[in-house]
């Protein structure tokens, strides 16, 4: 491994569209990049937990493609979401069930807190985030979530790994707040869509941020009040994570289309575009962890022995 500082990793949400992050990861893993800190939202938080827990890019892309054929995931209202949203469904009988589930879903949303249940992304996670604390990973690992009542940015850096990224991945509205010490605690991407400031708070020294959420130029017709309230809220992320990524030494962000958030068919493809994203800032990352701050480094290295030699 290189000697250089500490390079944070900043892995954004966006739901089946982050399985990029897994391309991106390979690219580093090839070239020993090894980050110093990793921080995620969301599905950032998932496949940044995992990685920080000491599995490898080709582990966990054979654990996903397991999960994906899996009972756990194939009989799972997260895939018939997904179906109904790719297009999978083609058949008439298909599309009528699609457009009555939709409704229903919709019905339910205004007399419960979620969508869905907290055990179909709690069996996702636990398949595959290893049972452990957050101080136990092989790389330091923090998870951004969003305290609903105080409305606060919660950074998330002891306790239980799991649980801890359960709390970052509960999308509003699909999922339900996760309760942690007295918080009742959502989405990170509320405040913070990639995680930038808080890796270089957590003591980076420069970060690679990686961005995957929907492009704000795709958007079909906005229909009902539902379409222009979700609308809303990209527009307003969208302009959120400018700011956060303008801290960022560099910024990968995949091709990635308009795939939706529950949309996980097309899988190898979308860690082949985080593959080629990353393949494409290649020189600057090697940059990055060239000369410069091996030798910054040695110096803040330097400083701390001298001060820890003063009487």
């Amino acid at each position: 491994m290189r000697k250089v500082g500490k390079i944070g990793l900043a892995l954004g949400g966006g739901g089946a569209r982050g399985l990029a992050h897994i391309g991106v990861m390979k690219v580093l893993e090839r070239e020993k990049i090894r980050p110093g800190i990793i921080v995620g939202t969301s599905v950032g938080a998932i496949v940044g937990g995992a990685l920080a827990s000491g599995m490898k890019v080709g582990e966990l892309e054979g654990r996903l493609a397991s999960f994906l054929e899996s009972n756990l995931y194939t009989s799972s209202e997260l895939k018939a979401m997904g179906d109904a949203e790719s297009g999978a469904e083609l058949s008439l009988s298909r599309r009528i069930h699609s457009y009555f589930r939709s409704k229903i879903r919709l019905a339910q949303a205004l007399y419960r807190h979620s969508i869905l249940q907290i055990n179909d992304i709690e069996e996702f996670i636990n398949f595959f985030i290893p049972d452990i604390q957050i101080g136990e990973t092989a790389i330091p690992f923090r998870a951004v979530a969003t305290d609903l009542l105080r409305g606060e940015l919660v950074v998330l850096k002891e306790g239980s790994l799991r649980r801890s990224i359960l709390a970052s991945s509960a999308v509003p509205g699909a999922l339900p707040p996760v309760e942690i010490n007295g918080r009742q605690l959502s989405d990170g991407g509320i405040i913070s869509v990639v995680p930038v400031s808080c890796a270089l708070e957590e003591g980076a020294d420069a970060v690679i941020a990686v961005a995957v959420d929907r492009d704000i130029s795709l958007v079909s017709d906005l229909q009902t009040a539902v379409d222009i309230y979700v609308r809303a809220g990209e527009i307003q992320g969208f302009h959120l994570e400018r700011y956060d990524l303008e801290r960022a030494d560099i910024v990968i962000r995949p091709q990635l289309e308009g795939t939706h958030w529950t949309d996980f068919s097309q899988s190898r493809e979308l860690i082949s575009l985080g593959e080629s994203a990353a393949m494409d800032h290649l020189p600057e990352m090697r940059r990055l962890v060239g000369p410069k701050w091996e030798f910054l480094g040695r110096v803040k290295r330097s400083v701390k022995s001298f001060f820890a030699l003063r009487p």
